[in-house]
């Protein structure tokens, strides 16, 4: 068999240099199709579970949330393991599923698995996180002018920045780091509460009450008719203080008048620093698992130049990206190029030097990028991604190792061939079948055999 193949591949050179120049091509398009990661995934489809109910212990979160659902996620299929911890007022939950499991289905099976066999108290709704330990694709800085504050900076990351960014297909979440949670403060004076006969349950279901826009009839003007509404919406704390309680001796009762409104943030848990700013907001944008690096960021980019640009931010607050996954993908691809470009010339160079044959380096070093090129098309094939370990995989001394024997072995056998007094016999028919009647026939690259 590769006798005949070398026969072949020595008598039809122009099929053969037409057949590796189709080849060449094809792995050009499969070059320009690869999607190159900067590394790969090796874990499993892992989903996250939460349930977080404040004020409730650990041993509470176990008894009521935690356990519950892993008895509901254990019928999922594909389940590999479940494993949870809980917290004080947090119930988390881990669920791996089995190695080639598809993450769109693992996730549907979850969602119908927690509706339909866990029943938490108080209709609580559990949230499902993707896990990807590989899925951090973007992080940006959200920076204000200095009397902007980090307040307003958080406000406009919650309210603006990451809806926005959550519509670019292939985002599954954005993660924010740093400034504080703005939110409205009313703190009650007892005292008053209990002068004005007030009570603490009243007020908080007062403030509830108004904070809302009501709908009311129409009013009909001939054959047109106007809608009629309550907008109570809450939009300061002068609103807040005018939300009326009770009324005394015919006098209003308003929540200025028994507590005090102000404007405050959520108990910080930590922060987020940068350089030489040691409190500052920040983002990380996570990929859906099975998006591509390079079509995400590229998604991501444009629309934080959109965000800048058209006027969605207040004024002087940008966008300020300082880290994308492509930076590390180009290092990848450079890096392959490199070592592809000095292996072929190191390869050719010592084939030259150390066997004195110009034309047997030439072949051995061409080896090198065709051998990738067929590699290349096998992951576009197969549907996979390349990185740097992939990549860097393909020994390229491997590669070369069986064309450095053949060469070697069929330089040695030529010289001893000549020291014989073989002769080499050439025909323009077939030079595969002009060989010596009494020889075996070693194949030569240019005169036939031996």
């Amino acid at each position: 068999m590769l006798n005949w193949l070398l026969s072949f591949a020595l008598t039809r050179r122009t099929i053969v240099l037409l057949a590796m120049f189709a080849f060449a091509v094809a792995g050009l398009v499969a070059y320009q199709k690869l999607n190159v990661e900067a590394y790969p995934n090796p874990a499993p489809v892992i989903l996250e579970i939460t349930a977080q109910v404040a004020g409730l212990s650990a041993e509470e979160m176990e008894r009521y949330y935690t356990r519950p659902m892993e008895v509901g996620l254990a019928t999922t299929p594909g389940v590999d393991n479940i494993r949870s911890t809980s917290f004080s007022g947090l119930a988390f939950v881990r669920v791996t599923f089995k190695y080639g499991v598809d993450y769109n289905f693992a996730y549907t099976q979850s969602a119908l698995s927690l509706q339909q066999n866990v029943s938490l108290p108080n209709n609580l709704q559990p949230q499902i996180q993707a896990s990807s330990l590989v899925g951090e694709i973007f992080r940006y800085e959200l920076k204000g002018p200095p009397h902007f504050g980090l307040t307003n900076l958080r406000t406009v990351q919650d309210w603006v920045v990451i809806r926005r960014l959550l519509t670019v297909p292939g985002i599954a979440q954005v993660v924010t780091w740093g400034g504080t949670t703005k939110e409205y403060d009313v703190n009650a004076d007892l005292i008053k509460l209990q002068g004005y006969n007030v009570t603490l349950p009243q007020l908080v279901a007062a403030i509830g009450n108004a904070n809302t826009n009501v709908g009311g009839r129409t009013v009909n003007f001939g054959q047109q008719s106007v809608n009629i509404r309550g907008v109570g919406l809450i939009s300061d704390t002068n609103d807040v203080g005018n939300i009326v309680l009770s009324q005394n001796n015919g006098s209003p009762v308003r929540v200025r008048d028994v507590a005090e409104v102000k404007i405050g943030y959520v108990p910080r848990l930590g922060k987020a620093g940068r350089d030489a700013n040691e409190d500052v907001v920040t983002g990380i944008v996570v990929m859906n698992r099975t998006m591509q690096t390079n079509d995400v960021v590229a998604r991501v980019k444009k629309e934080v130049e959109k965000i800048n640009s058209d006027g969605t931010l207040p004024p002087g607050v940008k966008i300020v990206p300082f880290y994308d996954r492509s930076t590390l993908v180009n290092v990848t691809t450079h890096t392959v190029l490199h070592n592809l470009l000095f292996g072929c010339l190191l390869v050719f160079f010592i084939q030259w030097i150390f066997l004195g044959d110009l034309r047997s380096a030439i072949i051995v070093s061409a080896n090198i990028p065709f051998a990738l090129m067929f590699s290349i098309i096998l992951l576009v094939l197969t549907g996979e991604s390349a990185n740097l370990l992939s990549l860097g995989a393909v020994d390229f001394g491997i590669i070369v190792d069986s064309a450095v024997i053949l060469s070697r072995t069929s330089s040695t056998t030529s010289r001893r061939a000549r020291k014989s007094g073989a002769t080499f016999w050439r025909s323009s028919r077939n030079p595969a079948m002009a060989c010596h009647p009494r020889g075996r026939g070693v194949m030569s690259g240019r005169l036939g055999c031996v």
